[in-house]
């Protein structure tokens, strides 16, 4: 039966008071932890709760972007000026996880990457991998822990392309790397330790070869509910807990289009507890890439140590604009890798064909049947 709207839209009216108390309640403490922001640079280092992370440069406030552009044609000057001849590349990844309707686990993973050299001619490189997962792989799992099984997979391969991109172009200072995602695998925490572990060594193998090979590398996080802003200046100042806000949040209102908070130390425990030489080598900052809450971006803290990180956000910002909004390359990557509808089955057609003609006691569903044979 169908929802009634009429109905949605009376309960909304009659709990009014609740959403607008809330409301009031947050862009209160809010505005508390936007004043002690400011202050930050302030504090003396001792001040500073060693638990949380430091701040990496004294300025206080925002770091504004200098530039302002009239029109696209002045933005796409400048991404000119400061891309051209620099190579942008970027990876990510698509799945079929095991169905229901199919008698035995198997799974199709694939990346795809797009490298931009922003040349004048126009020349680029699309691609993709390949991985079928099968039975054998599979079938020691059971429930959620099978897809999991997947999308290991999947990130495995797809941090092992950008690191096979990195050596590569080992020592090529016109190189920039994005990884769409985070540097820090908090999300492994809800994972058992060996899951932990595989993610954390996939991040480890990224950070160690762009180090290694003095490639930059930034993680780019869209939309990012990371609270190590919120954490930092509740612990500072003694504020009261905030629900429901964000880092984004906090700084965003103090920001237009390119600029960014002062560069943080990352450390969570995590970094302290997995992540060896790398616990204390992680930076990030937040950085207004269009209307919406500032991105977060990661970067390895050689960048910074061999005094490339405005050279490297300008890329960033540059393949935000050819983007409009988003990184053009991550954004590409995504269109070349995902696996849509009609690969779905395409890929269970092939899948039935092969088993006939190897004799394989492979059954569909009839559904399924039914679903292949029409599209």
């Amino acid at each position: 039966m169908p929802t009634r709207p009429a109905e949605i839209r009376s309960l909304l009216k009659s709990k009014r008071e609740d959403f607008k108390n809330f409301d009031i309640d947050t862009l209160g403490l809010l505005q508390q932890y936007r004043t002690a922001f400011k202050q930050l640079p302030q504090l003396d280092a001792a001040q500073v709760n060693s638990l949380i992370e430091p701040l990496l440069e004294t300025q206080e406030g925002i770091f504004q972007f200098p530039l302002r552009w009239n029109n696209r044609e002045e933005s796409f000057a400048w991404v000119r000026e400061i891309l051209t001849g620099v190579r942008t590349f970027a990876v990510d990844g698509s799945q079929i996880y095991p169905s229901k309707d199919i008698s035995i686990p198997v799974a199709l993973v694939q990346i795809g990457w797009f490298e931009n050299p922003h040349h004048s001619d126009g020349s680029y490189e699309k691609d993709i991998r390949l991985d079928l997962m099968t039975p054998l792989e599979l079938r020691p799992f059971k429930g959620e822990a099978v897809d999991r099984q997947v999308n290991m997979r999947r990130f495995e391969m797809e941090t092992q392309r950008l690191v096979e991109y990195i050596e590569e172009h080992e020592g090529d200072e016109n190189c920039l790397v994005l990884l769409d995602g985070s540097l820090v695998a908090t999300f492994s925490e809800a994972f058992d330790p060996e899951a932990q572990e595989f993610y954390v060594n996939c991040l480890m193998q990224l950070l160690n070869a762009s180090e290694r090979c003095r490639v930059p590398l930034v993680a780019y996080i869209d939309t990012s509910y990371a609270l190590d802003l919120v954490t930092l200046l509740q612990q500072s100042f003694q504020l009261p807990p905030i629900v429901s806000s964000h880092d984004a949040q906090v700084v965003n209102p103090m920001m237009e289009w390119g600029d960014r908070t002062p560069l943080f130390r990352c450390k969570r425990d995590i970094l302290g507890k997995l992540y060896g030489p790398h616990k204390d080598r992680i930076d990030y900052t937040y950085l207004k890439t269009n209307d919406g809450f500032p991105a977060r971006l990661e970067l390895p803290a050689w960048i910074r140590e061999a005094g490339r990180l405005e050279q490297v956000l300008n890329w960033v910002r540059g393949e935000v604009v050819i983007g409009g909004g988003y990184p053009y390359a991550i954004e590409t990557a995504d269109q070349v890798a995902v696996l849509r509808t009609g690969d779905r089955n395409a890929f269970y057609r092939l899948l039935q064909d092969w088993s006939e003609e190897e004799g394989l006691k492979l059954r569909l569903s009839r559904k399924m049947v039914s679903k292949v044979r029409r599209r």
